[in-house]
């Protein structure tokens, strides 16, 4: 079974964020970068699907700036068979979903997965839309939110999570895309081992004139006009009258303007 799976690099969690000056996004400098967190829970399902078949190939595609290779040596460390890096200042520009998902559509269709994995949302944006937009320009059936994963002969069927608690059952035609929710999984480490032979594997860097791509494919649908901090402010409000009336507000204002249920 050949296996690809899309990783993003994005900034640590853990980090410090300041805004750039622009107050556009945050500032990237001297930013640590780490794989996304559902992308690394797509990738350790790949790795085990392929370990309990006890053949086949897992494959790592990841889009970005030459800090991204990082990710990618990781990612080929804790088992993946070779990677593919889309790797040009024509998609710098690629900063939305369908931007993102364009390229890597363009860079997967010549090559014949039956599983295409990606994270469910990436940590920084969170759009939760890359997958689906890819599912849709490659023409394959697809299934989100995926919490389990099991190949049969020539279909896939995958345990989704819904709302409140529930749990779905589905069984997916392959070639498939799937993407795969944080924490289904006990992710693993890169061993000294596998740090070795991730120096030997193909990390195969592909321009935009390879897939046939131009500075006007990969224009982005939508931008970040603006990034700011939440403005903390104190406010009070006396709700007066019966207790049965104040109950009602109450419950109203949680509700409407805070939201919290």
């Amino acid at each position: 079974m050949k296996i690809a799976v899309c990783i993003k690099q994005v900034p640590d969690t853990e980090a410090r964020l300041r805004l750039n000056k622009q107050g556009t996004w945050i500032e990237e400098e001297d930013l640590p970068f780490v794989i996304n967190e559902s992308d690394e829970c797509a990738l350790e399902a790949a790795l085990q699907i392929r370990e309990k078949s006890g053949a086949g190939e897992v494959v790592a595609f990841s889009l970005g700036p030459e800090r991204v290779r990082q990710s990618i040596k990781e990612a080929l460390a804790k088992g993946a068979d070779r990677a593919i890096h889309l790797h040009d200042a024509v998609f710098d520009q690629a900063t939305d979903a369908t931007a993102v998902a364009r390229a890597l559509a363009a860079a997967l269709k010549d090559e014949k997965y039956d599983l295409i994995f990606t994270g469910l949302q990436s940590d920084d944006y969170g759009f939760a839309q890359v997958g689906l937009v890819l599912a849709e320009r490659l023409g394959l059936s697809s299934a989100t939110i995926v919490m389990e994963v099991q190949p049969e002969a020539d279909s896939v069927r995958v345990k989704r999570e819904l709302e409140s608690g529930w749990f779905q059952w589905v069984k997916v035609p392959m070639p498939a895309l799937l993407t795969i929710q944080s924490g289904i999984n006990q992710l693993r480490y890169a061993t000294l081992k596998g740090i070795m032979a991730a120096k030997k594997k193909e990390i195969r860097e592909v321009k935009a004139a390879d897939v046939g791509l131009t500075a006007d494919d990969l224009k982005p649908a939508q931008s970040i006009e603006r990034a700011y901090l939440p403005q903390k402010s104190k406010q009070t409000e006396m709700l007066e009258g019966k207790p049965a009336e104040v109950a009602a507000k109450l419950v109203e204002k949680l509700r409407f303007d805070a939201r919290v249920f």
